[in-house]
């Protein structure tokens, strides 16, 4: 089959690799559908995480069931599925409890709750940019969709951004009626923000320095704040008379960039301590990392000097990590469905799987216009 697969820094390339095949009883093959590029993605692309040449990428998947082993119950070939970016066991503790992103089975690498397709440290999984993708546990994994293609440009955001998205916003604390700040106008961004406002915020703030995501922004209703005309956090005051706003949630990662294109780790944690009010609450879905190997000392990537002294005096409270896609992905379809949510509005383009290398290259140099790549793997 057909895959896209990581050669090194900023080189990926479409070849031939081995069929996704059962290998267990609880196994599923899905025929890909839709396979996103994601912005995570750009931190192995870039060379910026550990991970292996040869690795098949792509989290962000969905498509149609085309084998089962003997033990799975539920799921039918022929099946239209989403699937979470997490591979869970659904029996340990954490996913017991809800918390299928950090289950404690499926990923062998050492010091690592969690496991994910094709990235960096979350387990020997192959990735759904390909043509088939073999899923573990498939009774517990796979989210069933309605027959047909309608929605699929909506559903394939089920896989990961909309739930993350929404995480976010539900770490930060946000409540209705409250003003929330989302620092990153990227995919995972604009789907907190979309999310912040299906959950009754007030008023939406984004902040992001290219201009077709501020426009994104706006068309939803949300407020774009544009790094590049002065600093976010003032231009945020100056918007709600001094008060700051209740909630924040950071979108951008440890490979955040000031105005200039600087790198610095700590800025959007710092900006959203600072315009967060006193008792209000982060959520931080944006990646970091222990290890960095485009750094001199990659493992000072473990330690950001943000403002926690601030953090700590204003009371602030901060949520972390990676979305439990299942607590979020039903009741997500389900407002797809009815037409409540349509986060396809960040698509930009959808290109065959040979074309996703000069898709990477385009997404990575944000080139104006290239917010959401969605890959069509067996069209």
């Amino acid at each position: 089959m057909k895959a896209l697969v990581y050669k090194g820094a900023k080189q990926v390339a479409v070849e031939e690799v081995p069929d996704a095949k059962v290998a267990e009883p609880n196994d599923a093959v899905i025929l890909l559908t839709t396979s996103n590029i994601c912005g995570s993605d750009l931190h192995m692309y870039e060379g910026r995480t550990s991970v292996e040449v040869g690795k098949v990428l792509g989290h962000e998947n969905m498509g149609i069931v085309e084998e089962v082993g003997p033990a799975v119950q539920v799921t039918k070939v022929g099946d239209r599925v989403s699937v979470p970016f997490n591979i869970a066991c659904g029996t340990c503790r954490n996913c017991t409890t809800g918390w299928t992103s950090f289950c404690t089975r499926m990923n062998p690498t050492e010091g690592m709750d969690g496991a994910a397709y094709g990235y960096a440290n979350m387990g020997p999984f192959d990735g759904g940019q390909a043509q088939y993708l073999r899923v573990p546990h498939a009774d517990f994994n796979l989210l069933g969709l309605p027959s047909g293609t309608e929605h699929e440009n909506d559903f394939t955001m089920l896989s990961d951004i909309f739930p993350t998205g929404w995480h976010g916003v539900v770490l930060s604390g946000m409540e209705p009626g409250d003003r929330i700040a989302v620092f990153g106008g990227g995919p995972v961004g604009l789907m907190a923000a979309h999310s912040a406002m299906l959950m009754g915020a007030s008023q939406v703030f984004v902040v992001d320095k290219e201009p077709d995501r501020l426009t994104l922004a706006s068309s939803i209703g949300a407020t774009g704040v544009d790094l590049t005309l002065g600093d976010p956090v003032e231009q945020i005051l100056e918007h709600t008379g001094g008060l700051g706003v209740d909630r924040g949630v950071e979108a951008v990662g440890f490979q955040a960039h000031d105005s200039s294109g600087e790198e610095h780790p700590e800025l959007t944690l710092d900006n959203l301590v600072n315009v967060v009010r006193t008792t209000g609450g982060i959520g931080v879905v944006g990646v970091y990392v222990p290890q960095d190997p485009g750094l001199s000392d990659p493992s000072s990537a473990d330690r950001v000097a943000w403002q926690y002294g601030t953090f700590f005096t204003k009371g602030q409270s901060m949520g972390t990590g990676q979305a439990p896609v299942k607590r979020y992905n039903r009741q997500l379809r389900d407002l797809i469905i009815t037409g409540r949510a349509t986060p396809s509005f960040i698509v930009s383009h959808e290109v065959g799987l040979d074309e996703a290398p000069d898709a990477y290259d385009k997404f990575d140099k944000r080139v104006e216009g290239y917010t959401k790549v969605l890959l069509k793997p067996n069209a």
